[in-house]
């Protein structure tokens, strides 16, 4: 669920680039020099085609690369990562024997909590389960007393940017995921919601 939940917006972060300036002034760059060089329209288009498909491949090797990395730190070993250490927790929301939802939170230092790994499954969104989870960490939080939850999400999950901000969550920065990010202008935006007094 989760990697399906990550990959999905492949396309979306593929049209971001697309829409980038200096994107469609390389794409035209390789249709006129193919053109040039060959002679060929239809080698210009055949150039400006390849061209996006490995657009599409290095976009989508974002958010493969992230995935993997997820599965193969925390999400391999749930139990050791979010349910013996003290203040962390992974929560599931099931239905029928189906994951249907989960969301995990664990220490983040100066006094934060870092809400982690919000997904839901796409046959059971519009239902409120992230609404409902996000909550859940809010108030584990402030019963835990930490000051603030911090969280991470892709400037292409606008639905998740969405239900953060509508918790009470504010976009306190944004940072490249790695060098093709920043070469694609592919950024993560960083939130904060303040709970208050903090014993933490």
């Amino acid at each position: 669920m989760f990697a399906r939940g990550i990959l999905e917006h492949a396309p979306a972060g593929f049209r971001h680039i697309l829409r980038a300036g200096r994107v469609r002034l390389a794409l035209l760059a390789v249709f006129v020099a193919a053109r040039a060089a060959a002679g060929s329209w239809v080698l210009g288009l055949g150039a400006v085609a390849l061209a996006l498909v490995v657009l599409w491949v290095l976009v989508r090797s974002l958010s493969a690369d992230y995935v993997r990395d997820a599965l193969g730190t925390d999400l391999c070993d749930v139990p050791g990562t979010y349910l013996r250490p003290p203040d962390c927790r992974f929560w599931v929301v099931e239905e029928a024997g189906t994951v249907a939802a989960m969301v995990a939170a664990v220490p983040a230092g100066r006094g934060e909590l870092e809400l982690k790994r919000m997904s839901v499954s796409r046959e059971h969104r519009g239902r409120g389960l992230a609404r409902a989870l996000c909550r859940e960490v809010l108030a584990f939080a402030r019963a835990r007393g930490y000051g603030a939850v911090v969280l991470s999400t892709s400037m292409v999950q606008v639905a998740a940017q969405r239900l953060y901000e509508g918790q009470g969550f504010r976009k306190v920065g944004t940072s490249y995921p790695s060098l093709l990010g920043t070469l694609l202008n592919f950024q993560i935006f960083h939130y904060r919601c303040d709970l208050g007094d903090a014993t933490k």
